[in-house]
């Protein structure tokens, strides 16, 4: 018999077959051990592509913590602020949307809201936020109007001086150019004594009705109050008479206008008023400029 049967584990009977056969040390290549250690082992890096060819997933990076930003504005108030502010400016809003409507109302033409709630909007609208034009107005105000005043003096000697014409819508005016918060007084005190005095008296100045009496003690009190403040008289000087004018002129139209208006003033004039003691300021009856020039020189007198 051969000396390697098969199956007595010494390899394979024909010496030509390549698998199994055994080395010179009696080992055959299954049982050799290996021929690379450790150290020359090659490294073994992972394919940055998968199993697929798509390119595998790189983990993001860690992103840094921020903050969160402070809120501000109402967003930034206790819950309790934040209604309170809420509240505030939604009382706000509708103010100014009534404010709005009733200013819409005044300068509209006369319509059935007006007709009905005329009062409503004139006690909203006077005397704070008057409007001097009419909305979808056909022919809007082109004069100047000024107001003018004179005084008839009794002098401290007996005799009659009477004064220049004192120009008092111009002297309103200078008060009010530049001014941030201008006076109601100065803006309207004035102009609408004349326009109420025009408003009820004729072409020939006769008065209408007792609204036209009304007008010309007010405005004979109104003008007699400004003379006082321009001091015409002396010492011992009083106003015995107050005449008042109007100067009217024409707004000269734009460069690119072809419209031809005479700029040439024109003046309507009315009747000397004598002084009453219920004129005077604060009705105590003494002349304008007498009774505080003599009130000054009865307290010289006493010192």
């Amino acid at each position: 018999m051969d000396g390697y049967d098969k199956g007595s584990g010494g390899g394979s009977a024909d010496p030509d077959e390549p698998a199994g056969s055994a080395g010179p040390a009696g080992f055959s290549d299954a049982d050799e051990p290996d021929r690379f250690s450790d150290a020359d082992e090659p490294d073994v890096f992972p394919d940055p592509d998968g199993p697929d060819g798509s390119p595998a997933p790189v983990a993001d990076p860690p992103r840094p913590v921020v903050a969160p930003e402070p809120r501000v504005g109402i967003a930034g108030l206790p819950l309790g602020h934040q209604i309170a502010a809420a509240v505030a400016l939604a009382l706000i809003a509708v103010a100014a949307c009534v404010h709005v409507g009733m200013l819409f109302l005044h300068v509209a033409p006369s319509n059935t809201v007006t007709k009905q709630h005329g009062d409503v909007v004139d006690d909203w609208i006077y005397p704070e936020f008057e409007q001097n034009w009419k909305l979808f107005a056909p022919n809007p105000l082109q004069q100047n109007v000024a107001v003018q005043a004179r005084a008839e003096l009794r002098t401290a000697g007996g005799g009659v001086r009477t004064t220049h014409w004192y120009d008092l819508s111009a002297r309103d005016g200078a008060a009010i150019d530049g001014s941030l918060f201008p006076s109601h007084t100065q803006q309207n005190e004035l102009r609408r004594a004349w326009d109420f005095y025009v408003g009820s008296h004729d072409a020939q100045n006769r008065p209408v009705g007792l609204r036209g009496q009304l007008s010309e003690r007010y405005v004979r009190r109104v003008a007699l109050m400004r003379l006082d403040r321009e001091r015409p008289g002396g010492a011992g000087d009083h106003i015995a008479r107050v005449q008042v004018r109007s100067r009217t002129t024409n707004v000269r139209p734009p460069k690119w206008s072809e419209e031809k208006v005479s700029t040439k003033p024109t003046y309507r004039t009315l009747p000397w008023w004598s002084v009453t003691s219920g004129d005077m300021p604060l009705g105590d009856g003494a002349g304008v400029g007498t009774g505080r020039d003599a009130e000054r020189d009865a307290r010289g007198s006493e010192r």
